[in-house]
């Protein structure tokens, strides 16, 4: 069984005592054992805000980028390799598991094009020189610099290589030094991506650490940034450690999201547009086992067709075959953990009380030991009524998915998306522009991300639960408030943001230094 250690102060090291064990969740046995016991994390911390931030900053962008361009070379060089311990340890399908790991990959890659896009600089401009005399020559100018901390990427067990991959991208590009804690079920995937990272990396630049995340966040000082994806109540015990008020620690949380799709009432059944909404809404259910912050939770169909739309789901839904994804033919893995699988069918119950349950019930996987694994049914409900709270306010973190009546008027359909408390995304198909503006302007404040499918990008679309580097990634409320990619926008998170003030000469000729 392999045992994982810990990458800190450029050393691997590791930890007293057994520690957790790390499961294959579809068959239950033991693939790995970490533990972070009796390690000196503030030393290691100290050496990655000296040596590794420096090494760092002495870069320019484009030879960061370089480096971040390798760093996607090396994934896609052990992409198998890869892809197979996301199955293992993660119980992904092949395809779920290429969904993560081509997902860092193309992160890494598009922030190596945007370093060398900017060239050899060291100082990121904020828009152009401002006047602020009479005459030009006194002016000022915005600019962002690398933060002189350590970078704590604290990432969930749903996306071992992709939420690493994002971070550390724009991270590494800002010129800070990255320290990683991935959740520690499925930690086996982000372990051998920092393996492959070490040697391409400055020392320093990049570190790894098991089960301790409580603790990491204590050690953090001024000038360190937090970038978390996770439990909300996690996220909310990170922004009252007292260190991180005192020292005014940059936080950034990634949380819970009941995110939602809306059918608007324009759309025919049968035409290109509903297809796409079905298409899209029986993916993001099944995708990882619905283990995904992205998933669609809530569905809003016009009374009109909720009958149809219930059939087509079901029928798309229900020969999804569920198993190892070792086995021929398994379409679904299992949940990542024993905790997870409670959850999900606690979660289950409770939303059965107000909705009636149209798919889903028990399932006998595929390619498993009897009684092994934490398996669960795709499952659909239809709720008869679409104002119950618990169907806006419980996130099920699985393969499992509302049917709600969408009222007729947009005001009251976005009042009733909104009572979600805030979400990462949300996907509305319409070919009616007037409904579509209206969506909008009501939904835009309570999500980070809009998606209109429509019957002209019908054939293009990627889908509400793919997360592009170009866009922003986050939401308001309880999806944490947070901000992560929009392309040079991510970097701002792990930058100072500075005015300068002087002969406008010099401060053209600053940034371009």
């Amino acid at each position: 069984m392999q045992r994982m250690r810990s990458l800190l102060s450029g050393v691997w090291v590791d930890g007293q005592g057994r520690g957790a064990t790390l499961l294959n969740p579809a068959t239950e046995e033991s693939v790995a054992e970490s533990s972070s016991h009796g390690l000196d994390l503030a030393s290691g911390l100290a050496f990655a805000r000296v040596e590794g931030g420096a090494a760092l900053r002495a870069l320019t962008f484009a030879e960061r980028g370089k480096l971040l361009a390798e760093l996607a070379r090396r994934i896609h060089e052990h992409r198998d390799e890869l892809i197979e311990l996301a199955m293992t340890n993660g119980g992904n399908t092949r395809s779920d598991a290429k969904f993560d790991i081509d997902g860092a990959m193309g992160t890494l890659a598009h922030y190596a094009e945007l370093g060398a896009g900017l060239g050899d600089v060291r100082i990121l401009p904020d828009g152009d020189s401002l006047q602020l005399g009479r005459a030009p020559r006194l002016a000022g100018r915005h600019v962002f610099v690398p933060r002189r901390g350590v970078a704590l990427l604290i990432n969930a067990f749903n996306f071992p290589a992709w939420g690493l991959g994002e971070k550390a991208a724009t991270a590494l590009l800002a010129g800070m030094p990255v320290l990683c804690k991935p959740a520690t079920s499925t930690a086996v995937v982000a372990h051998r991506l920092v393996e492959l990272f070490q040697d391409a990396l400055p020392p320093g630049a990049i570190g790894i650490t098991g089960d301790l995340e409580h603790a990491l966040p204590g050690l953090l000082e001024a000038g360190d940034v937090i970038a978390f994806t996770g439990s909300s109540k996690t996220g909310a015990r990170l922004r009252v450690l007292p260190n991180v008020i005192h020292n005014a620690v940059r936080l950034g949380v990634e949380a819970d999201s009941l995110n939602s799709a809306i059918l608007g009432a324009d759309v025919e059944a049968g035409s290109d547009t509903y297809e796409l909404f079905i298409n899209d809404v029986s993916r993001e259910i099944r995708q990882k086992t619905g283990q995904k912050c992205t998933a669609i939770r809530r569905v809003f169909v016009p009374d009109a067709v909720r009958s149809r739309v219930r059939e087509d789901l079901v029928e798309r839904l229900s020969g999804v075959v569920v198993g190892n994804p070792f086995a021929d033919g398994v379409q679904m893995g299992p949940l990542a953990t024993a905790q997870q699988h409670r959850d999900v069918l606690a979660g289950i119950a409770r939303l059965s009380e107000h909705a009636n349950v149209v798919l889903g019930g028990t399932c006998r996987p595929v390619g498993v030991p009897e009684g092994k694994g934490y398996f669960v049914p795709v499952t659909l409900l239809d709720a008869p009524d679409a104002t119950a709270a618990v169907l806006h306010d419980l996130e099920v973190f699985g393969p499992v998915a509302t049917l709600l009546a969408a009222p007729a008027d947009s005001e009251s359909l976005c009042a009733l998306v909104a009572r979600g408390g805030g979400g990462l995304v949300c996907s509305m198909y319409t070919d009616d522009r007037k409904l579509a503006g209206e969506l909008v302007m009501g939904l835009a404040p309570h999500h980070g991300r809009l998606v209109i499918g429509s019957q002209k990008i019908a054939g293009q679309a990627l889908g509400p639960g793919t997360v592009m580097p170009q866009l922003l990634h986050g939401g308001p409320g309880r999806a944490g408030g947070g901000e992560e990619l929009g392309g040079l926008r991510g970097l701002a998170f792990y930058s100072q943001h500075t005015a300068l003030q002087g002969d406008r000469a010099l401060l053209d000729a600053l940034v371009k230094a």
